[in-house]
């Protein structure tokens, strides 16, 4: 249903373009439906803040129960942003006490780029803790993702992620645990997620804080979880938000660094996202690339040819939008659910199972 366009954000008109259903706020107040206002706390870095905006924004706008979305961006104040991108949080984004002040009905907490594995000792740590703490005690549902999920099971549940021997980048299968959870009604009981970390939550870790696994990938590796009654906190670990060229896109940034001289070795292919006509292009753009480089370092003159993407994005397809926006449109069913209920029963006791997405 539609989200409401309540200020002068650039990415509503970008997702009215790509045909999502956006009010304007006069069009939104003749509309007799439910209203629900959704916060975004945004950490992604600079040159994917907007991408990021406007794929969570699709996900709910796209998302099935009978309800007008106001969907509130904000950020920390302790991220390094460029002077461009202060100026559009200036303009477009709320403050924390903002956000506190009009109150929520859910929260989306995305994941951040940090230096290191340790999550303690960044910038954001002791104010993304107040967020989370405020909102789990005022907020019918938290959304996690993957560092966000990482940082609420240190600081809350005492489970510190562990760095892997290798980055954990590509497109990978995925089964789910627990069919009779509302969260999965009506999913693909197997679909693909993205994934982009260097570090992991282990399944035992989870089990260890006593939180619902729902979805797991074929290693094991923990994609959906809940907290222990349920839904206050969702966690994803992969990126289910990611648009189709997203993958390509951190590619092609790991292709510049290398050939800025930033990354001593060429990025490997994100797993089983290419197929095989665009690996063919790109290792044959590796080898022009490294010869154009060591011609380079021999003449004093670096000539690179341009990154194909444009040739690259024909062949890649998306395996995994249709059942991150059916999690998206259980998840918010259950807090339009949850907003409705009196709460004097516990928690998810007061969820229709069956039908999660009633709106009666």
């Amino acid at each position: 249903m539609p989200l409401v366009a309540h200020n002068k954000l650039p990415s509503f008109n970008r997702l009215r373009g790509e045909g999502i259903k956006v009010l304007a706020p006069d069009a939104a107040k003749h509309q007799d439906i439910r209203e629900l206002h959704i916060g975004l706390l945004n950490m992604m870095p600079d040159a994917a803040l907007t991408a990021t905006e406007r794929q969570f924004f699709r996900l709910i706008g796209e998302s099935n129960p009978i309800a007008q979305f106001y969907v509130h961006p904000f950020t920390l104040n302790e991220l390094p942003r460029s002077e461009k991108t202060q100026r559009h949080i200036d303009q477009f984004y709320e403050s924390f006490e903002q956000i506190k002040q009009q109150g929520l009905d859910a929260l989306i907490i995305t994941g951040a780029n940090v230096i290191g594995s340790e999550l303690d000792t960044q910038a954001f740590w002791e104010p993304l803790i107040e967020v989370a703490d405020w909102a789990h005690e005022n907020v019918t549902s938290t959304l996690c993702s993957c560092l966000a999920t990482h940082a609420v099971l240190e600081f809350r549940y005492k489970q510190k992620r562990k760095p892997q021997a290798e980055k954990k980048w590509g497109v990978y299968p995925h089964c789910v645990t627990d069919k009779l959870h509302p969260l999965v009604a009506d999913i693909n009981t197997r679909f693909d997620v993205p994934h982009s970390r260097w570090n992991d939550v282990s399944r035992a870790q989870f089990d260890m804080a006593k939180l619902k696994v729902l979805a797991v990938g074929d290693t094991g590796c923990v994609h959906l979880a809940t907290s222990e009654d349920g839904f206050r906190s969702v966690f994803f670990q992969g990126h289910p938000e990611y648009d189709t060229i997203s993958l390509l896109k951190e590619y092609k940034r790991e292709v510049l660094l290398f050939i800025e001289g930033h990354r001593k070795d060429y990025p490997p292919f994100p797993e089983y996202y290419f197929d095989m006509k665009s690996s063919a292009i790109l290792r044959e753009y590796k080898t022009r690339v490294i010869t154009a480089l060591e011609a380079g370092n021999e003449k004093n003159n670096i000539d690179i040819a341009e990154f194909p993407e444009s040739l690259i994005i024909k062949f890649l397809d998306n395996t995994w939008h249709d059942t991150a926006g059916s999690v998206i449109g259980n998840w918010i069913g259950l807090v339009y659910q949850l907003t409705h209920s009196d709460r004097k029963k516990p928690f998810m006791d007061d969820i229709d199972i069956k039908n999660p997405l009633n709106m009666s």
